[in-house]
């Protein structure tokens, strides 16, 4: 319970689920595991229709059949796995489309999926160099990990670099946050020495056999008390100011969605005076507005006004997502910094805002002109949709389009067309 407000947040599957809204976040990520599984079952079923079809070799059919065949098993893994969600509870999956969610559309369970198997499984030498190149920029204090104090790490992901810091590290406690709850799940496993099983689908796979491979996820060893685990949005992080005296943020600024400016401002909120900030990332913007595709040089500029010193930078070309079982795979010109907390920032950051009709359930919602558009073309996609009966041509809609008074007569087949051509390409990219 939170002693301020008396706002209470749940433990799920052992982690505090320190979300703004707690039951909206645990109701978007149910319906994105039910879409998930949904999915992996509707390609299997198409695999295994494939596999029958003529034509078809042997080399071929053994390799549909066993993607399938993982499909199917991976499904009750991620079941398992994923229970404290309580599936059962969610929204069926049509409807959980159609209502969409909160979360950006391209923030599933299996964003960063690989990151599991890197972690935990094959990317030793990656994850060593991850490391060294945090200790590296710490060579003025020596290159020691000792004295980071209290320790948060900002989208932890799986959590491996939070578990080396702290197991390489002396600090008290160390705070591993992400909001992907399977990702977190597998850390939490993976902290409580335990094993986990799952599936790695690699991009480019080198034999028949890699296309699905089942892969043991476990930990070098049991690390000492103070590493935890908490779900939350780094948006709108659940951590008293000054709650940290080192802060981390691996591959992280860059894909949060916010200004950098913004991102920095809030990080100094949650250190102490002379608290460090370290850094390490590729510093890959080309999602943001223009104005916030930053570079390193734009980051100096940027840092004195967010209330931190000069930073001592590193940079080091590292292996990334080297599976054994695929032949993909890049190197990354990764970007370290350290720098130390010498003011409050020029600006408090924005936390995000909502209206009060979405706070207060019995207030109504307005009907705003952006609502309205959004409605009327809702109702023609749904009406377009119920015309595809299985009998009716594109000339058949067409017609009826026109009767409809919805589109003119010499617009009307093109009109259909596009819209089918549209949905037929959504559900193949699916």
């Amino acid at each position: 319970m939170c002693e301020a407000c008396s706002s209470g947040f749940p433990v799920i599957g052992d982690i505090p689920w320190l979300f703004p809204d707690p039951r909206q976040s645990l109701a978007e990520w149910r319906g994105r595991l039910g879409m998930l599984t949904g999915h992996l079952g509707a390609e299997a079923v198409a695999m295994r229709s494939a596999a029958s079809g003529p034509g078809v070799v042997a080399a071929t059919r053994r390799r549909l059949e066993h993607v399938a065949a993982a499909h199917e098993d991976q499904i009750e893994r991620l079941r398992a796995l994923l229970a404290p969600l309580g599936l059962e509870d969610g929204a069926a999956l049509a409807t959980h489309q159609g209502l969409g969610t909160r979360l950006p559309l391209q923030q599933g369970l299996t964003n960063y999926y690989v990151n599991l198997h890197r972690d935990w499984s094959w990317g030793e030498e990656e994850n060593a160099r991850a490391l060294e190149t945090v200790r590296a920029t710490l060579i003025d204090s020596g290159g020691s990990l000792a004295g980071l104090g209290r320790t948060l790490v900002h989208g932890a992901g799986a959590g491996r670099l939070a578990y080396d810091l702290h197991v390489n590290g002396d600090a008290p406690l160390t705070v591993a946050t992400d909001f992907n709850p399977l990702l977190l799940f597998v850390a939490r496993e993976m902290f409580a020495g335990g094993a986990v099983e799952l599936y790695e689908f690699p991009i480019a796979p080198r034999r028949t056999e890699d296309h699905a491979v089942l892969r043991t996820l476990t930990a070098p060893a049991v690390p000492r008390p103070g590493l935890e685990l908490v779900a939350a949005d780094a948006l709108q992080p659940p951590f008293a100011e000054g709650a940290f005296d080192t802060i981390v943020t691996p591959w992280f600024v860059d894909i949060i969605g916010e200004p950098f400016a913004r991102v920095a401002a809030r990080i100094n909120l949650a250190l102490q005076p002379g608290g460090r900030w370290i850094n390490t990332g590729s510093l890959a913007f080309s999602r943001a507005a223009h104005a916030d595709r930053v570079g390193l040089d734009e980051v100096r500029e940027l840092l004195p006004a967010a209330g931190f010193a000069a930073p001592t930078v590193r940079e080091a070309s590292l292996p990334y997502m080297r599976s054994p079982a695929s032949r993909h795979a890049r190197v990354e010109e990764v970007v370290t910094w350290v720098t130390t907390k010498s003011g409050a920032p020029a600006e408090s950051p924005r936390t995000r805002g909502v209206p009060d009709w979405l706070v207060d359930s019995g207030k109504p919602v307005p009907r705003s002109r952006e609502f309205e558009m959004q409605a009327i073309s809702s109702r023609v996609h749904a009406f377009m949709l119920a015309l595809i009966n299985g009998e009716r041509s594109i000339r058949d809609m067409a017609r009826v389009l026109t009767d409809q008074r919805l589109v003119p007569a010499h617009e009307s087949e093109a009109a259909v067309r596009t819209f089918l051509t549209r949905l037929h390409e959504d559900s193949e990219s699916q």
